[in-house]
């Protein structure tokens, strides 16, 4: 893409508008891409249609969270790089200060009753949220392959990611990036050079790190921002095992709060890093997560907005996004084995066959469903059901 055509946009009028939505943006990604293209595109005529909808393309061929990407590329069409910078910390700090303080209630050593049954029966239902993420992403996925292979190594790489995702999920990033690779050898024909040499790196690039502390956050929080291909609900996996297993920042169903409580705030739906950190090491934790989740996806439009057509239109490219894509979906889908054996109470399970109906039954919101999960968790756990 070309470099942005400077607007007399004012600094101030991107911070209020990009404020704006991410006070309001409820129901993740979705959300946020008609908010944006609301504002930028019909009301504002800042961009063009096909300014925008090349923009959610090349920002969705890039790890990490793509609808804050999204909403730094706008903003840097049009103010370049202070826009980008002021539109982007619009658009994260809202939800951000929200989560945090809802941790600060929800991770409480004692919280009032009716705070256990509502994020017990949010919690309840996160891992149908899960499936149902899975199954939104499959028709886009599956259409990138154009031939019986490559559908078959496309049905492989969905196995691979959910086996992944159910039992080894401290490694799951390198799965899906060697997916990514093995497709672009599989179509490339080539066995050696740059693709050859990156998969003997990986396991460096990758690997978890062996400290404690801030160190061991920061790390997390990094995989989560720079390393998660397909952005949103992959970070589940990517997070849990590192949380509750390797680090005991929390325990599953604390996580299973965490994930209820970003998926029902606005902003971004990685904010959920943040709860992580607050059960990491307070406040302070929660900042330096977000911090550190947040800071590839600025690093990634402020260094290569510019070079998004020719990205895009990298055959290369096009392959890893096919193989990692589909590991992605698996592994989205997969989250939802260790998150339903996180379930502590029997009546749970009534909640998350409720949720079920409602989200790939009916098909109805993810919002609506966490948060009539959580109402009906205050009426159990009032009637005197375990919370």
């Amino acid at each position: 893409m070309s470099d942005p055509v400077l607007e007399k946009v004012r600094l101030r009028t991107i911070a209020r508008e990009w404020g704006r939505i991410g006070v309001i943006g409820f129901g993740g990604p979705p959300a946020h891409i008609a908010l944006l293209r609301d504002l930028c595109v019909q009301r504002r005529r800042w961009m063009s249609p096909r300014e925008f909808e090349d923009g959610v393309a090349a920002t969705n061929i890039l790890p990490g969270p793509a609808s804050t990407q999204l909403a730094i590329f706008c903003a840097w069409r049009l103010r370049g790089r202070p826009g980008a910078l002021i539109g982007g910390i619009s658009f994260i700090v809202p939800g951000l200060v929200i989560i945090l303080g809802l941790s600060a209630l929800f991770l409480s050593s004692h919280p009032p009753l009716w705070v256990q049954g509502a994020a017990a029966g949010s919690g309840a239902a996160v891992p149908a949220v899960a499936v149902q993420a899975a199954v939104g992403l499959i028709p886009a996925s599956w259409r990138r392959s154009e031939d019986r292979g490559a559908r078959m190594r496309w049905m492989g790489y969905l196995l691979v990611g959910g086996v992944s995702s159910a039992l080894i999920g401290s490694y799951l990033v390198l799965v899906l990036l060697a997916c990514g690779l093995v497709e672009v050898s599989s179509r490339t024909g080539a066995g050696h050079g740059p693709t050859h040499r990156a998969m003997g790196v990986l396991p460096a690039a990758v690997a978890p790190v062996a400290v404690g502390g801030l160190a061991a956050l920061a790390w997390v929080a990094f995989k989560v921002g720079a390393l998660s291909y397909g952005g949103g609900f992959v970070i589940i996996p990517l997070m849990q095992h590192d949380a509750v297993t390797t680090y005991h920042w929390m325990t599953s169903g604390q996580f299973l709060n965490a994930v209820a409580l970003g998926q029902v705030t606005p902003g971004p739906v990685v904010q959920t890093v943040a709860v992580v950190g607050y059960a990491a090491n307070g406040i302070g934790g929660g900042l330096l997560a977000a911090l550190v989740a947040f800071a590839p996806s600025f690093f990634f439009i402020l260094g290569g907005a510019s070079h998004f057509d020719r990205l895009r239109s990298n055959p290369r490219v096009q392959a890893f996004l096919s193989g990692a894509g589909a590991a992605t979906i698996g592994a989205i889908a997969g989250a939802a084995v260790p998150l339903g054996l996180a379930l502590a109470h029997l009546w749970q399970l009534g909640i998350l066959g409720l949720a079920t109906g409602w989200l790939l039954g009916l098909r109805r919101g993810v919002v609506g469903a966490l948060f009539g999960a959580g109402v009906l968790g205050v009426v159990a756990v009032m009637a005197g059901a375990p919370g």
